[in-house]
């Protein structure tokens, strides 16, 4: 990385840095319509009936295209702790390369917010949403520990254990493991392999989700890690199982559908990513060489299927529905993210363009120092959230800074 695109990252993360500390540390989210009464009851309606349920959702889908920061007329801003591990990563990094303490003092009061905001009822440690979801499968109701935001908790906590080595952190760490390991449900597909729930399997009893394949894909990187750090071998043999259902749910053209079944049969950007950083996480903890034939091919997938011909990120390569928007700020902030970890295997699995950072940082900051969130069929999205993707994207820009190398600052 040249000094100049060095520069010029800085301080798009020290602008968005001060943009946060004027705003503050919860925001409008991108399910906000959803998440009311009428929105769920809208959702639902479709999820049964189509056709009559594409009239109902009609309404909330021209305000969030069109109109999205009416948002704020139905929904206060919320605190997600996806968005503080997020933060909290992100300074843990800063605080890396600049050693200045007010960072990893920034970093340690996202971590105080996350052991406040863990989901109630539970011997261990997880986290969710504040709002009820609307899935096609029923209702996740707030507050339901979610296998794809308690990783992330995870990881806020290794970022600390490694700047700073301490009992509390250790004790959380294996806490989280715990709950993921024992506390959600594994479908047996064969002897060696299982999809794991996305929520706790006492939240299960009545309904049946299918087989989520992200949602593996993480259980399994936070159970190899947890696996390493504990020398607990109960949670590598759940981890195993995960990453055998993972790759088995690889398409022959390399990519994977969101789910395993007749629903969510399509294939979009950032949860892509998702099965691909965490299969990498994985390969670069063990050293595995298993993971190498399907991450080489998802990732060839991923370069000729979502990307566009100019190399930029593409919403969907199958889609279920139309797309109401061009591109979306979460993609960026992951094929940042898979951009670093392909640089961290020294390209062992193949090499991704920076140009999507480019992009990013010529068009996507605005002068507060946020980024806009989604570029729509006309126009801008300029709404912040943080859960989506705010968080992510400046966690994904301050990795770049520790372990990243851009090739060009054009």
């Amino acid at each position: 990385m040249d000094d100049l695109f060095k520069n010029k990252l800085i301080s798009a993360v020290q602008r968005f840095s001060d943009w946060l500390e004027r705003y503050g540390e919860v925001s409008q989210d991108q399910y906000d319509f959803w998440a009311t009464t009428c929105g769920q009851y809208a959702k639902a309606l479709y999820y049964r009936k189509p056709l009559l349920g594409s009239i109902a959702v009609a309404p909330i889908v021209f305000l969030d295209s069109f109109l999205p920061a009416a948002r704020r007329c139905f929904r206060k801003r919320s605190r997600f702790p996806i968005a503080d591990a997020h933060f909290a990563m992100g300074y843990f990094y800063i605080y890396q390369v600049t050693g200045d303490e007010k960072f990893y003092q920034k970093a340690i009061h996202f971590l105080e917010m996350l052991q406040q905001t863990r989901c109630p009822g539970y011997k261990h440690s997880g986290w969710g949403y504040p709002f009820d979801w609307m899935t096609n499968s029923g209702v996740i109701q707030a507050q339901t520990p979610l296998v794809t935001t308690t990783p992330y908790v995870y990881e806020a906590f290794v970022a600390a254990s490694e700047i700073r080595p301490n009992p509390r952190w250790s004790e959380i760490l294996h806490s989280i493991a715990e709950h993921l390991a024992f506390d959600f449900d594994d479908t047996l597909l064969n002897d060696q392999s299982s999809a794991c729930s996305y929520i706790p399997r006492d939240k299960l009893t009545g309904k049946k989700y299918p087989p989520v394949v992200n949602a593996s894909a993480y259980r399994a990187f936070v159970l190899t890690e947890a696996a390493l750090r504990f020398k607990d071998k109960r949670y590598q043999n759940i981890a195993q199982k995960n990453l055998n259902f993972v790759l088995e749910a690889q398409q022959e053209d390399g990519s994977w559908f969101y789910a395993v079944g007749e629903k969510d049969q399509f294939v979009d950007h950032f949860h892509t990513c998702f099965v691909l950083k965490n299969l990498l996480k994985v390969a670069i903890l063990t050293g595995d060489k298993r993971f190498q034939k399907a991450i080489i091919k998802g990732l060839e997938y991923y370069k000729t299927q979502l990307l566009d011909q100019i190399g930029l990120p593409k919403p969907f390569a199958k889609e279920q529905r139309f797309t109401t928007y061009r591109r979306e700020l979460y993609d960026y902030a992951e094929n940042i993210n898979l951009y670093v970890l392909l640089q961290k295997t020294r390209s062992q699995f193949g090499e991704i363009s920076d140009y999507p950072l480019q992009d990013l940082l010529s068009r996507w900051q605005k002068p507060d120092g946020s980024f806009r969130t989604r570029q729509l069929l006309l126009g801008w999205n300029n709404v912040p959230y943080h859960r989506w993707a705010q968080s992510q994207l400046f966690r994904s820009l301050t990795f770049l800074l520790v372990y990243g190398n851009a090739k060009t600052g054009n």
